[in-house]
């Protein structure tokens, strides 16, 4: 009975009007902010790529941490199963356009997430130590000035944290590994929870430490090995570009209802899927941007519009370019998620190819369970008011639940999480539009 509400609320939450309130905001502060995303290019790359090349923006400051270890934290928690798993559910059940709609969620999505990253920069604190902490929380309580809806979103993301951000991460692994290499979910389990112990008791120094050199990592071997199998395979690629955009606004010879019809699933799939993978709206990344020494609100808000654009304009398009170019898209059968990306990889790279999206699906998804349980320590110090007295009990149940998730079936886990996930969404979005003038403003006195 339970479990039937939650599929119902979930329903509503990931349904067309939220997918639609997503999609305005995005499209709102594009247009407010003059398509900043695409006519501020050269200021984007500045302050995201370029600081990396330009010597003495490295180092951060002591009790803090440096703008990319922020930006690779989030990555840590954006960049996971969505990209690998998420990517193929999309195009199964909304067909090759989902491709389409993922893209164009993307695009409006970079500037939400630039709006939220801004937000959590400006109305961050700082403890007695230095150390930078902030979050949707911080700026829905002090700049929206509405504790309650603050609080709730802090619940959410607290309890979605255990899901969605640990128990689903590490049953994909287990799976993963158990239909690969044979490995028990009960041995996997442990593994995970023991390097999530170690990562995750040396607190945000140390999360973003190894997400500063795993995600970066496996983000380029993936997209390497990738781009590799559409450049050997380039005659491919107009084929499966053309499907992709026929398939989005396609006719079908049944009639324009069922046209309509299709469009409607292709898009809700191509958006929802694309949110999922990024983030953009639900607020989670902007707690991680938040603990980032960036003295600019705006130029931290352009590792967000960056962060976006890496996870599904890049990583997620590869996936999906490599599906379709198998030809592996329509009559898959019973393939979906992770065994369907990992028979399109094995059509090219043979059977190494199910053994490359098995380790790039454990570290994505190990680096997203880190990740997340920063979010849910900030959460439950925003919710307790304390910022160390539960926190290690909160950290060694989080990684005892990493094991529990392994040897589990964690199915009702992922659909109340998701439903948490989308629930995340209404109050930051409620505040990042009730803020928006201060976006704007902020935006227009440093560009």
């Amino acid at each position: 009975m339970l479990l039937e509400f939650n599929r119902k609320l979930n329903g509503f939450v990931w349904g067309p009007p939220m997918l639609l309130f997503l999609f305005s905001t995005g499209v709102f502060f594009t247009v407010k902010t003059g398509f900043f995303q695409l006519t501020h290019i050269p200021f984007i790359f500045r302050y995201t790529v370029g600081t990396l090349l330009r010597k003495g923006e490295k180092k951060n400051k002591a009790g803090s941490i440096s703008p990319f270890q922020a930006v690779s934290t989030a990555l840590a928690g954006t960049i996971g199963t969505g990209n690998i798993v998420g990517v193929a559910t999309a195009i199964v059940a909304g067909g090759e356009g989902a491709v389409f709609w993922m893209w164009v969620s993307a695009f409006f999505g970079m500037m939400v997430k630039y709006a939220e990253v801004v937000l959590a920069v400006r109305f961050r604190q700082t403890d007695k130590n230095g150390m930078h902490y902030g979050g949707p929380m911080y700026y829905i309580e002090k700049g929206l000035k509405c504790r309650w809806l603050a609080r709730l979103f802090a619940f959410f993301c607290m309890i979605a944290s255990f899901g969605m951000g640990n128990m689903a991460q590490a049953n994909s692994i287990a799976c993963a590994m158990q239909n690969t290499f044979r490995v028990p979910p009960l041995i996997t389990g442990a593994l995970i929870m023991a390097v999530a112990s170690f990562v995750i008791l040396g607190g945000i120094r140390r999360i973003s430490g190894v997400a500063e050199k795993l995600v970066p990592f496996m983000s380029f071997i993936y997209l390497g090995a990738g781009i590799l199998i559409i450049l050997l395979n380039i005659s491919e690629f107009p084929r499966a570009l053309h499907s992709i955009l026929k398939s989005a606004f396609s006719l079908k010879s049944a009639g324009g209802g069922i046209y309509g019809y299709a469009i409607a699933r292709s898009a809700r799939f191509g958006f929802s899927r694309g949110i999922f993978s990024n983030e953009a709206g639900l607020g989670s990344a902007p707690i991680a941007h938040a603990a980032s020494d960036a003295e600019s609100a705006v130029r931290q808000g352009a590792w967000g519009i960056f962060e976006v654009f890496v996870d599904t304009i890049v990583l997620c398009s590869v996936t999906a370019i490599v599906i379709v170019m198998s030809g592996l898209a329509n009559g898959a059968g019973s393939l979906d998620g992770a065994a369907l990306t990992s028979a399109a990889f094995s059509v090219y790279l043979g059977s190494s190819g199910g053994i490359f999206i098995t380790l790039a699906i454990t570290v994505f998804a190990l680096t997203t369970l880190l990740g997340w349980s920063y979010y849910g320590i900030e959460c439950m110090a925003y919710l307790t008011g304390s910022r160390s007295s539960l926190h290690t009990l909160y950290k060694a149940f989080y990684a005892f639940i990493a094991l529990a998730g392994s040897v589990g079936t964690v199915t009702a886990v992922w659909e109340v999480s998701d439903t948490l996930n989308g629930m995340m969404a209404i109050p930051n979005l409620i505040a990042v539009i009730g803020l928006s003038k201060l976006v704007f403003s902020l935006t227009k006195k440093e560009v």
